[in-house]
């Protein structure tokens, strides 16, 4: 029996929330450089003329990867905790809890962490850190909350922007072993909060 008109166009969504799903973790692992057609088809177990039916070209299915690995979410969280009348000591607190959280129950955000500090360590221009969600604005709101508790006597000192790409450096370690390896500690929250505040 010939299956649907419905049931086709059910089967080529699947198939393509298949190639981004196991593609972003691909990219993630390996960055837009280090990614090649041939390699990926082979790691999501299809041919590589499959991926150019969803997709014409690798810049375009990373576009797309991009839009599922969106950090807007976490970016807006951000900016509301930025804003909120507590202290810095807090907000860091919440901040954490909620990464926490997410990395033990989320591939998809660990994956998102590291693609996106991939995005960071790309050399080819057209997809350079200048405009990624994680250098940009993100970081922005970290170092502002950093800057509060500075000023509140609960952060260490030094450069904000550099604590917050240290906290979330280490935010992309643990992304990494959330990914790619089978046995690993992972860090509490207030090991994660120690990277920012003071003893």
């Amino acid at each position: 029996m010939p299956k649907s008109k419905e049931r086709c166009q059910e089967i080529r969504e699947e198939m393509r929330n298949t190639i981004l799903r196991k593609s972003l973790l691909y990219f993630a692992r390996n960055g837009f450089a280090g990614t090649k057609i041939s390699d990926l088809s082979k790691n999501i177990g299809i041919g590589q003329g499959t991926i150019y039916v969803y997709f014409e070209s690798k810049e375009e299915l990373f576009q797309e990867i991009l839009k599922v690995a969106d950090g807007s979410q976490t970016l807006n969280q951000m900016k509301l905790l930025v804003k909120m009348p507590v202290s810095a000591k807090k907000k860091i607190r919440i901040l954490s809890e909620t990464i926490m959280k997410k990395l033990e129950t989320d591939e998809n955000f660990a994956a998102m962490i590291a693609l996106n500090t991939q995005l960071l360590l790309e050399k080819n221009k057209e997809y350079s850190s200048e405009n990624t969600t994680y250098q940009t604005e993100l970081y922005q709101y970290t170092a502002k909350v950093i800057e509060q508790g500075q000023k509140e006597k609960s952060m260490v000192e030094g450069s904000s922007m550099k604590l917050a790409d240290y906290y979330w450096g280490v935010v992309y370690l643990y992304s990494l072993k959330r990914l790619f390896t089978s046995e690993y500690e992972m860090i509490s929250v207030d090991d994660l909060e120690r990277t920012v505040l003071k003893g």
